[in-house]
């Protein structure tokens, strides 16, 4: 099967969330983990994923949120429920919030010491932030840099710290060829994969709202980069997303 491993389901789908599940598990998707990015997405999210077996969830605020006090949205009752496998998504963007730096950076190393509080993994957002996110992530703190397109220069650090990369959509589209050249790098058994549904929607699906059953196309194109058959890497990663999240069942 295929793990979808960042696919927001606490958004809005044209059809329903039940018909959007459905048709990820025709595709062959058997596991999905939907991030939250506000407070407001958490309870939501931890209902999704009691309502089906197949479905895990990471507790996080989005950089975008900032300021909040995370101690008060993400309690340890929160992330010891067997559903919550990480916390995520959470890191910097400045892309278009560098005036909230200071207030991001802060967020961002509250939730570090929550998740190592609770030895849960994390799932990082990072977008025109490396420098701030390198100089933040040292330490000990284990994850995976979540739809991951900056530079092999981060990739490296973060390789040597014991971080998974998480491919998606955006690998397959046409001007991606320095991304692409980045995983063919990354080790194989470092390699995750995501929707990050309802945004990024891969070839050939482009234009149209993202849903965790696409995760198949971003899996066919790495499979080329990495000289595998899709099957051969359908099992690398499952092992993957294992070593990632302990506590997904399988």
């Amino acid at each position: 099967m295929f793990i979808d491993t960042h696919c927001h389901l606490t958004d809005r789908y044209t059809d329903g969330i039940e018909n959007v599940i459905s048709r990820a598990t025709d595709a062959g998707v058997g596991i999905m983990i939907c991030p939250t990015a506000a407070p407001g997405d958490i309870a939501q999210a931890i209902e999704i994923a009691n309502l089906y077996d197949n479905i895990y969830c990471t507790i996080g605020i989005h950089p975008e949120s900032a300021p909040v006090d995370a101690d008060s949205c993400i309690t340890d009752e929160i992330l010891q429920k067997p559903c919550v496998v990480g916390v995520g998504e959470i890191g910097l963007d400045y892309h278009y919030s560098a005036d909230t730096r200071h207030e991001q950076i802060k967020l961002f190393e509250q939730q570090l010491e929550i998740a190592k509080r609770n030895a849960l993994p994390v799932a990082i957002h990072t977008r025109d932030a490396e420098e701030d996110t390198a100089a933040i992530l040292k330490g000990d703190v284990r994850g995976v840099m979540h739809c991951f397109t900056s530079s092999w220069n981060l990739a490296k650090k973060m390789l040597d710290r014991g971080f998974f990369f998480s491919a998606s959509g955006i690998l397959t589209f046409k001007n991606s060829a320095e991304i692409r050249e980045t995983f063919a790098k990354i080790p194989t058994d470092r390699i995750v994969i995501e929707t990050d549904a309802p945004y990024c929607a891969p070839v050939p699906h482009r234009g149209k709202t993202c849903e965790p059953y696409m995760v198949v196309e971003t899996a066919r194109v790495l499979a080329d980069i990495k000289n595998l058959q899709l099957d051969e890497l359908e099992t690398i990663l499952m092992e993957n997303v294992k070593n990632l999240y302990p506590k997904i069942q399988m």
